[in-house]
């Protein structure tokens, strides 16, 4: 069953020593950086606002059994003109469980049994100008790391640019969109195609204004499953320690490194509450993190199927065992994790597309609201609220199809 995201009366987010922020104030808590810092975080905000899971084992269950017909599948099969007049593309009529593409006469249902995934092509197309490889970061070099940790913490100085309700600095800009539009992008069929929209907006804004010259790094998380606390991102030099959830369930505040003594102002939930930025990291969660778990989503040859195990497996168990700002759904881009997190999602479905360009590279579905009846379609509008104009879905499904130039390095 999918999760509504219903706005809930919280309190503040720091316990502690933390007076509580009377419900629905509106008004931030204001006390000093210095007195966040080494304070534990009562979770209990950041958890009423998480994200729903789906278990490995039934993840597994579901890729074993034939994609059901989905009425409201669109795609266009690669080649063909993928949009431009063509209204909401067309709709995947005729095509049933076990039948075959039209295109190549192969099955069109994926094997349960999904090979390892192959390097993405790179083989840039025309009108994909400026073609960036987007590399794991453990490929990443130092200096490269050490430059987007940088324009970060720029975007956390530079002041907001307005109309971003809560927001501090140019960084809160993201996070408010993000916030503000929480229930139209989560659990919904236009779930991958705007986070991935989100990921470009954020890259470029990177560049434009924080002299950033290198590519979003993406977070192989099943490296790192069972172990997200010593991931070689959270450390000093880079996005800060992860440390576990305590004993008697609190969340860190990020207390050393170049993250040391950030403070937020956007959620937990729909709130606008001063809270430091925190961890908790779950091991019990992120151990879910795995390859297999992947594969099993990526079975789906139904796009719909596929998304609903991804955004409620690995990429939900991905923030929920982080923890703390990460595991809230709306503010979760308040830790700078969220993005190296997301492009670990958006790899993972660029992989499902690679494996099918011909069925798969422009095929959508699901609904545009949570429990809604309007399928999602090329044509439906993806917006940022201003930060970067409005695209359609169409836009962002070819990596390198012009609005988008960029693969990853595996």
């Amino acid at each position: 069953m999918r999760a509504s995201f219903a706005t809930t009366a919280l309190c503040g987010a720091i316990a502690a020593s933390a007076a509580a922020l009377p419900p629905n104030s509106g008004l931030p808590i204001l006390r000093p950086i210095e007195e966040l810092v080494d304070e534990l975080v009562d979770l209990t905000p950041f958890e009423s606002g998480g994200f729903e899971l789906i278990s490995p084992q039934q993840a597994k269950a579901d890729a074993e059994k034939p994609d059901h017909f989905d009425p409201f599948q669109v795609f266009w099969p690669h080649g063909h003109d993928h949009g431009h007049g063509h209204g909401g593309g067309g709709k995947a009529a005729g095509h049933k469980p076990g039948s075959t593409s039209q295109a190549t006469g192969a099955p069109e249902l994926a094997s349960p049994a999904t090979p390892t995934p192959t390097p993405a092509v790179v083989t840039p197309k025309k009108g994909c100008s400026g073609f960036r490889e987007r590399k794991e970061w453990r490929n990443v070099p130092d200096a490269d790391k050490l430059a987007f940790v940088n324009a970060i913490k720029c975007l956390m100085r530079n002041p907001s640019a307005g109309n971003y309700p809560g927001s501090k600095s140019r960084w809160e800009d993201l996070v408010s969109v993000h916030q503000q539009l929480t229930p139209k992008i989560h659990m919904v069929g236009q779930f991958l195609p705007w986070h991935r929209y989100y990921l470009s907006i954020f890259e470029s804004i990177l560049r434009q204004e924080c002299s950033f010259n290198g590519t979003l790094p993406w977070w192989d998380e099943t490296k790192d499953a069972g172990h997200f606390s010593t991931a070689p991102m959270f450390t000093d030099a880079y996005l800060g320690r992860a440390p576990v959830k305590t004993n008697d369930g609190r969340g860190t505040c990020v207390n050393s490194g170049l993250f040391k003594g950030t403070v937020l102002h956007i959620g937990p939930g729909s709130n606008f509450t001063d809270h430091c930025l925190s961890r908790a990291v779950d091991e019990s969660l992120t151990s879910e993190v795995t390859m297999d778990f992947v594969k099993s989503c990526n079975a789906h040859a139904n796009y719909t199927n596929m998304e609903s195990c991804a955004e409620m497996g690995p990429h939900a168990y991905g923030h929920n065992g982080i923890g703390a700002v990460m595991g809230d759904v709306a503010s979760s881009p308040g830790d700078p994790s969220f993005f190296l997190h997301h492009a670990f999602v958006d790899h993972n479905w660029r992989i499902w597309q690679n494996k099918d360009v011909e069925n798969r590279l422009y095929q959508i579905g699901g609904f545009t609201t949570q429990g809604g009846n309007t399928p999602v379609t090329l044509d439906y509008v993806l917006t940022s609220n201003g930060l970067r104009p409005d695209v359609k879905v169409r836009d962002v499904m070819d990596t390198m199809g012009g609005y988008l130039c960029y693969a990853y390095d595996y």
